[in-house]
């Protein structure tokens, strides 16, 4: 089943014709900084059938958000694969939703997951050239090992390394918003 995408203009029509569930799931980092402000937060590794199946009805219509709607997209195939078959994400994401108006809610501003993948990616890669170079060869294995992963994260829009770094303790929230449905 395919997912039905919606712009941030059509959600905001249908939030004003009656509540509505939208469901953010970046980390709970991402979700403190900016957020719609009607938007409720489910990381997209918390995301399950049975979290899905206790929080909405199979017929509700259930609308997802993440940054740009890469996440957003994955977490509408789980839900679809949970039995859910009125799902749809939005085009975009929360930047398209701020650049389209909608209200948001801003808070303490922090580096972007996608940022930090970036910068520690790059410091392996420095990190095993140069230890290659002056210690051993072998030890340039450490940046073939992350440039395959980037690769690899490039065709699957899977990060690995970007989902390690969401579970560190900088990227924690203190009393997380984590599901707390509902919020209309």
């Amino acid at each position: 089943m395919n997912v039905i995408e919606i712009t941030p203009a059509e959600l905001m029509e249908r939030k004003n014709a009656g509540p509505i569930n939208l469901i953010d799931v970046r980390t709970p980092v991402e979700f403190q900084e900016m957020h719609v402000s009607f938007a409720n937060l489910i990381p997209l590794d918390t995301l399950t059938p049975k979290l899905v199946g206790e929080k909405f009805k199979g017929t509700d219509p259930v609308y997802v958000v993440c940054r740009s709607g890469s996440r957003g997209k994955k977490a509408c195939e789980v839900l679809l694969a949970s039995g859910h078959t009125n799902v749809f994400n939005i085009q975009g994401g929360t930047l398209a939703c701020a650049q389209a108006g909608l209200p948001i809610t801003h808070g303490k501003k922090v580096m972007s997951l996608e940022r930090q993948v970036r910068i520690a990616a790059g410091f392996l890669v420095a990190l095993g050239s140069l230890l290659g170079f002056f210690v051993d060869p072998r030890l340039g294995f450490i940046s073939t090992f992350i440039g395959c992963g980037l690769m690899f994260a490039g065709v699957t829009d899977t990060c690995g390394m970007g989902m390690m770094l969401a579970k560190m303790p900088w990227n924690r929230v203190a009393n997380n918003p984590s599901c707390s449905l509902p919020k209309t």
